[in-house]
């Protein structure tokens, strides 16, 4: 016998027997390695990690050989094999709280021994063994048990505890039930209200119903990374307080809406990376929702809440104690309405799909179960977030004024740069150069349509540049409301007593121009002659950004109004620029 075979098997070797023994190794889709106890909880163990199979397995070690401790290297040395035993199967979906598709769902209450909810078009019931592998982080808490009452009690319990109207109640019960629903894009839950209006309160209620956690609330992520640490632990999160989002926490956001994912280089490798994709429930507390950036405006739902009056506002520990009696009851009154609304969803048709086509057809179903109008709500609100963030972005709201003014425009990004008044001071989001406004535009893009002007970049300059040329033109019920707000504003000229505004040369907001909240106001007095979209030609030196005259512009003795058909060049067929005389049959650069 050598001496080799005397001392037995190696410490790592014994760990490495143990954890085959008692765990089956996975690896999830994203590429990480766990170990799931065999009969026991459906729950995945990372190798590694406080709480993860490595300190587990430490800690079976030392039972099992009467207090003697595994080394370090040992331990290292097992988890390398473990992660190669791992790594030899095929991927397994591992899912964090919530999983499920459209038959089913499945809720982790987050207890030691795997109990969960699982709902379907027939009911909800808890069970001991979720029949879903799930992971845990400590970024999660308990789920109590729900506690079956009426779900109109379950409801109303939640009624009391968050301060806004019905309208927005309804659409928050919604957009609860659909936070449960994991395979569809969720609009960012947004609190918005002055100060005393309770919005960090309400959002870590909310937010503790659909994913309890120690920290509900977590401040702006200063990175990607860190945004990432705390996406890949949480289901649901909530940023508090936020003023301003940079273009980087944006994009970021937007993407954890849609569910992309984010690549980043592997710990301790030169090529290796690790891809990070997730879909998660987001919420957020602003003052001021048109500080946010334009993209992301449009995956909002922005919930007003109102001003608490002295005489009903309750201390940190009351509001705290009320949530936890309640909502046993309230997560049950949840639970019957995501059921229903399962059963609801295979009969959902909109006649018009919006940007979040999925959420709204939960919202259809909520309607169609409780009679509410919480689709129509939420296509109101809608518009006027995005209203509100394009007067909150000072090149969006000139471009707004100058296409509304003129009907259409079409030039180049630096014809835009130079044809718009520069804000008095410096801003932001002013863009600095051509190639900047271009981007700009194209971000602007879905926003400035939801307010009623189409924009279109398909088309370049017929000279040797080649430029972009954009197209903005406004609709033609942005026209009639546009009509509609001249006339206010001349009635206002002459009845100052009606109480339209009396300065007649503001432009027209940009909510109006929405069909929201219209507000009297425009620079033109006069109706408009009608509206042509103009188009782009020459050289770049000559080419300028066209508009369609109205009724005003002929009035104006300094100007000629543009009129009949354009000319077009004898070489190019592209148009003409109308300030060339009529001897001038071709562009300078043909």
């Amino acid at each position: 016998m050598s001496a080799q075979e005397g001392k037995g098997p190696s410490q790592a070797s014994q760990l490495v027997a143990l954890a085959r023994e008692r765990y089956d190794l996975v690896t999830s889709e994203d590429g990480r390695p766990y170990g799931v106890r065999k009969h026991g909880p459906n729950l995945a163990m990372p190798l590694r990690g406080k709480a993860g199979l490595r300190s587990q397995m430490a800690r079976l070690f030392t039972d099992i050989n009467e207090g003697a401790v595994a080394s370090q290297s040992a331990l290292a040395d097992a988890m390398t094999v473990l992660e190669g035993m791992a790594a030899a199967n095929d991927p397994v979906p591992v899912m964090l709280r919530v999983a499920g598709d459209a038959h089913q769902v499945v809720v982790d209450l987050g207890t030691a021994d795997g109990r969960c909810v699982v709902a379907t078009p027939e009911g909800w019931s808890l069970r001991d063994r979720s029949p879903v592998l799930f992971r845990r982080s400590g970024a999660m808490a308990v789920m109590p048990e729900p506690v079956q009452v009426r779900s109109s009690e379950g409801l109303a319990l939640l009624r009391d505890l968050v301060n806004m109207d019905d309208e927005a109640f309804h659409q928050l019960v919604a957009w609860l039930v659909a936070a449960w629903i994991p395979h569809i894009p969720h609009p960012v839950l947004t609190f918005k209200g002055e100060q005393g209006t309770g919005k960090s309160k309400a959002a870590q209620t909310i937010v503790n119903l659909v994913d309890p956690s120690p920290a509900a609330k977590r401040s702006q992520p200063r990175d990607v990374k860190a945004w990432a640490t705390q996406a890949f632990n949480s289901w649901a999160l909530c940023l508090d307080n936020i003023s301003t989002i940079p273009p980087w926490l944006s994009d970021t956001l937007c993407k954890a809406v849609t569910g992309d994912g984010i690549v980043d280089r592997a710990l301790y490798t030169d090529d290796d990376v690790v891809v990070l994709t997730f879909r998660r429930v987001l919420a957020m507390t602003t003052i001021d929702a048109g500080a946010l950036a334009g993209d992301l405006a449009e995956r909002l739902l922005v919930l007003d809440l109102q001003l608490i009056d002295e005489n009903r506002r309750r201390t940190e520990e009351e509001l705290d104690d009320a949530f936890s009696e309640a909502r046993p009851a309230i997560l049950a009154a949840l639970f019957d309405l995501l059921s229903a609304v399962l059963r609801e969803l295979p009969s959902v048709r909109l006649e018009r799909m919006p940007r979040m086509a999925d959420f709204a057809r939960v919202l259809a179903a909520v309607d169609q179960i409780n009679g509410w109008g919480t689709l129509a709500s939420y296509t109101t609100s809608s518009a006027e977030v995005a209203a509100d963030a394009l007067e909150g972005d000072p090149f969006g709201s000139a471009v707004v004024s100058l296409v509304e003014a003129d009907g259409s425009w079409s030039g180049t990004a630096g014809m835009l740069l130079e044809h718009l008044p520069h804000p008095d001071t410096v801003h932001a989001k002013w863009p600095k150069d051509a190639t900047r406004a271009g981007g700009q535009l194209k971000r602007l893009a879905p926003i400035l349509r939801s307010v009623g002007i189409t924009f279109d970049d398909a088309k370049r300059t017929p000279d040797r540049h080649r430029q972009r040329l954009y197209t903005l033109t406004a609709t033609p019920d942005t026209r009639d409301a546009r009509i509609t707000a001249s006339a206010a504003s001349t009635v206002s000229a002459i009845r100052p007593d009606l109480g339209f505004p009396t300065d007649a040369s503001r432009p027209v907001s940009v909510r109006s121009m929405s069909g929201q909240r219209p507000q009297a106001a425009v620079a033109d007095a006069g109706p408009d002659a009608g509206s042509t979209s103009a188009s782009a030609s020459g050289t770049s030196s000559d080419l300028r950004g066209q508009r369609s005259p109205d009724a005003a512009d002929t009035a104006d003795a300094g100007k000629h109004a543009i009129s009949g058909p354009h000319r077009l060049c004898v070489t190019c067929q592209e148009p003409m620029d109308p300030a060339s005389g009529p001897e001038v049959t071709t562009h300078p650069c043909c």
